[in-house]
């Protein structure tokens, strides 16, 4: 199956999906197979009723081989499967549980509201309060409209871009991920879906990560035609790529240069990086801003903002058609407020800082001493440990990781109760629940894991 980036060219890529149902582990085949004996049977149950067993394609292990776990419990900095396995939680959910998992007071908070209704379809005050927050840790978002997913804040934040500066293409980036709306899914360089319209993936062009000359030819070529440039801060789909120090400034000069708009991606690297964002790290002032993930902490959310006079173009003030059910509902904004107003204490930060650095420090250590070809990159709580001999920077030197050698290392790992995003290019987070012992176990099973990826 293609993956979510349309990454086929990886000339360390196998296919792993083709394996066995258990790849080779730190256990025998016979243990692994009881190991996860429930979760097996459900992966053969689900999939008579949900295409491939789950309802998010990334969540699948087809990146490495074998079946998806199931889980029954996340509590902090740890998941619990069906069979009774307790593992040390690296995936945070894609990126949500930034305080960790079910983390009381946000678990209070929607309790307390779910008890007065879950959905009103009506405006409340708690709309006001999660928006109020989100405009005072965000300079540069003024207004701000609430949905439901990462997916649906890009697609509406394209949109309201195209309407207002009256262009249609927009200009996003090789290896960067904008969930599964057809402007972001295709482009005139990459194609991750079938079923998209050849009208729509020519009205996306695709530039280098990393690379201002790459964006400035595709405006020499089309500059009246481009509404607006697309951009992750933080690269977290081919490996933690971070911006080097000219690129976002870069991207802004030229963005008002040529009268288009500037849009930041931020569903993983806002209130994640920094509280706030990725805008407030590098002190860039995008003109729209999308979020999602940590801004709920758990709870389901999506939102699009920025200055009054583009958002305005919504309706019922504008032209703009968005709508949704269950956009700003009461328990979702509960969740927020209540994690916002946890996030805006910085020792949260601190604590996931420090326990980032110590992680690192460590597998810089197994990384000299084994002389293993891993790269460590990582912004914050966000992190990569990328099975590639040099520096990941943009999508082209993502290629050269080396898939199978993750898969191996992902499985050993998995046994041993340390879970990771089944993907060797997709972003690891932590959380401020992760205690100083979690890393201690980690990096102790982290040393043979990278040997057994490595040696066999």
């Amino acid at each position: 199956m293609p993956s979510k980036l349309g990454r086929t060219e990886s000339a360390r890529s196998t296919n792993v999906a083709a394996e066995s149902k258990l790849p080779a582990g730190a256990y025998a085949p016979a243990e692994r197979a009881l190991r996860y004996k429930n979760t097996l049977a459900l992966a053969e149950q689900i999939k008579t009723v949900i295409p491939g067993g789950v309802d998010s394609p990334f969540r699948a292990f087809h990146e490495v081989g074998g079946e998806a776990v199931f889980f029954d419990k996340a509590d902090g900095s740890k998941l619990t499967d069906v069979d009774g396995n307790t593992y040390i939680d690296y995936l945070g959910a894609w990126g949500p549980a930034i305080l960790g998992h079910a983390p009381e007071a946000v678990v209070t908070a929607a309790c307390a509201v779910m008890k007065n209704g879950a959905v009103f379809g009506a405006p409340h005050k708690l709309e006001l309060a999660l928006a109020e927050r989100v405009s005072q840790a965000l300079p540069s978002v003024e207004s701000v409209r609430f949905v439901n997913s990462g997916t649906e804040a890009v697609m509406s934040a394209v949109r309201l871009a195209r309407a207002f500066t009256g262009r249609e293409k927009i200009l996003m980036f090789a290896g960067g991920y904008h969930g599964h709306s057809d402007s972001v899914l295709a482009s005139t360089g990459h194609q991750s879906s079938t079923g998209i319209l050849k009208a729509s993936q020519e009205s996306t062009l695709l530039a280098e990560y990393n690379d201002l000359a790459s964006v400035e030819r595709l405006f020499q070529k089309d500059a009246a035609s481009i509404a607006a440039i697309l951009v992750e801060p933080v690269c977290g789909s081919m490996g933690v790529v971070t911006p080097e120090e000219d690129f976002l400034p870069g991207l802004k000069a030229i963005a008002e240069r040529h009268g288009a708009l500037l849009i930041f991606d931020e569903v993983i690297t806002g209130f994640r990086v920094a509280y706030g964002g990725a805008q407030n790290l590098f002190g860039i002032k995008p003109d729209l801003t999308c979020l999602g993930k940590a801004l709920g902490g758990g709870m389901p959310i999506g939102a699009y903002g920025g200055s009054r006079q583009i958002m305005s173009q919504l309706m019922p003030e504008g032209a703009v058609y968005q709508a949704g059910t269950f956009s700003g509902n009461p328990v979702t904004m509960a969740g927020g407020v209540a994690t916002l107003d946890l996030l805006k204490d910085e020792s949260h930060y601190l604590r996931m800082e420090a326990r980032a650095s110590e992680l690192f420090a460590g597998l810089s250590k197994l990384k000299t001493e084994g002389g293993y070809p891993i790269e460590l990159q990582r912004q914050g709580s966000m992190f990569g440990i990328i099975f590639a001999a040099g520096p990941v920077r943009n999508f082209s030197q993502s290629k050269t990781i080396d898939a199978p050698a993750f898969a191996r290392f992902f499985h050993y790992l998995l046994d041993k109760g340390v879970y990771l995003p089944p993907s060797p290019f997709d972003a690891a987070v932590l959380s401020s629940a992760h205690s100083r012992e979690d890393i201690e176990i980690t990096l102790a099973q982290m040393e043979p894991a990278l040997d057994f990826a490595f040696n066999g």
